[in-house]
């Protein structure tokens, strides 16, 4: 985990509150680290870090790329470890809808996937879009590849598999807001992802934050993170959630 940790404090291109792909700005960056630790006759270990950059190449695209990594463990026992990375390029994201291409890569230690990717195309439609505040809807379709070290699932039709492939559908709403002239900001981002084959596989995920400015370049963060899965390895709950405390570093 401490080389992860390290990777992610000192590797430009993880250098997270949410930034608008819309903005004028050519280079932009966030990096967001909460967690709880608990020491003493139970110890507990919960770490989050969230980390975006965008980049103009040339006048009309902008490369967004998104990383998130968390780790939990408890009495010295590691109960997760999760790798996301979610890469975008946009064209004309100064306009009110505009294309995009995606390419997502993800490990989840807990949920015994070894590799997931994802690899598609949509469109964003933006909803409001000011310096203050900002609201987007995309919606897009994937080809999916999933990757498990088992192959019991809690939906018997699926068993025997190591590999689950299939083409999803993917609805998602973001959005960030300066409340209370700049003290407060609060963030949010879910998605709603269901496979366009097969109606029992589907998943869903909302993440909120809310940030109190500190300095210019450092927020204070509370983030609050609820995932589903429809398809698990059997005995495994679907739904997982994580409450964070931490800060927010900004490069703007």
């Amino acid at each position: 985990m401490k080389k992860i940790f390290i990777l992610f404090l000192f590797s430009p291109i993880f250098l997270f509150a949410q930034i608008n792909e819309s903005d004028s700005l050519k280079l932009k960056a966030d990096l967001s680290l909460t967690g709880i630790w608990q020491g003493g006759n139970v110890e507990t270990l919960i770490f989050r870090a969230k980390s975006e950059l965008t980049y103009q190449p040339w006048r009309k695209w902008v490369f967004k790329t998104r990383n998130s990594y968390v780790y939990q463990a408890f009495g010295k026992q590691k109960a997760d470890e999760d790798v996301l990375s979610l890469n975008f390029i946009y064209f004309n994201p100064e306009r009110r809808i505009y294309p995009l291409l995606l390419g997502f890569v993800s490990t989840n230690f807990r949920r015994e996937i070894d590799l997931r990717y994802l690899l598609g195309g949509g469109v964003t439609f933006q909803l409001l879009d000011k310096k203050e505040h900002w609201l987007k809807v995309s919606i897009s379709s994937e080809y999916e590849r999933t990757n498990f070290s088992k192959t019991d699932f809690n939906i018997v039709d699926y068993d025997g598999r190591s590999t689950i492939n299939t083409f999803r559908g993917t609805l998602w709403i973001n959005g960030r807001y300066q409340l209370f002239k700049n003290k407060m900001v609060l963030t949010h981002e879910s998605y709603f992802q269901p496979s366009l084959e097969e109606s029992d596989n589907y998943r869903w995920q909302a993440d909120f934050g809310l940030e109190l400015p500190i300095w210019s370049f450092l927020n204070f963060k509370i983030n609050y993170l609820h995932t589903f899965e429809s398809i698990v390895i059997e005995n495994q709950k679907r739904e997982d959630q994580f409450l964070t405390f931490g800060f927010t570093i900004k490069s703007y």
